[in-house]
């Protein structure tokens, strides 16, 4: 399946064009965050990783977590659905905080994974319009 890129000039700016991400790039980040490696059949990524440094690791995840949501804003998703992804991303740095049982929690709960299915189910409705 071909790749598809959306272009936009950057509003008030001289820089060049920039690419709106695809729902599958999305995805892809949300799977390196939850979901890239595998030991014994337990499933974790960088956001298990990087909650094993106290505050510095968590605060980093809430940023990409944060980038997620900023770009189902641009691809039209409704508000209701980006506050659900919000919660998932704030019960996800609150619980991942805490120590050594944040790092269990952060295994098993992949709030980055469960944003994605939030947001591709928000995406198919009629109507979707992308904000740019």
């Amino acid at each position: 399946m071909p790749r598809t890129i959306t272009m936009r000039r950057r509003p008030g700016t001289d820089s060049e064009y920039t690419a709106a991400p695809s729902v599958r790039e999305l995805d892809e980040i949300a799977n390196w965050l939850d979901t890239r490696f595998s030991i014994l059949g337990i499933r974790f990524g960088f956001d298990s990783i990087m909650g094993l440094v106290p505050g510095i690791g968590d605060f980093a995840s809430l940023g990409i977590s944060s980038y997620l949501i900023m770009q189902g804003y641009r691809l039209g998703a409704r508000k209701r659905t980006l506050a659900r992804m919000g919660l998932n991303v704030l019960g996800d740095t609150i619980f991942g905080s805490i120590p050594v049982v944040g790092t269990v929690i952060d295994v098993a709960w992949k709030a980055n994974r469960a944003n994605m299915r939030l947001l591709r189910k928000d995406l198919q409705r009629p109507g979707a319009v992308r904000r740019m």
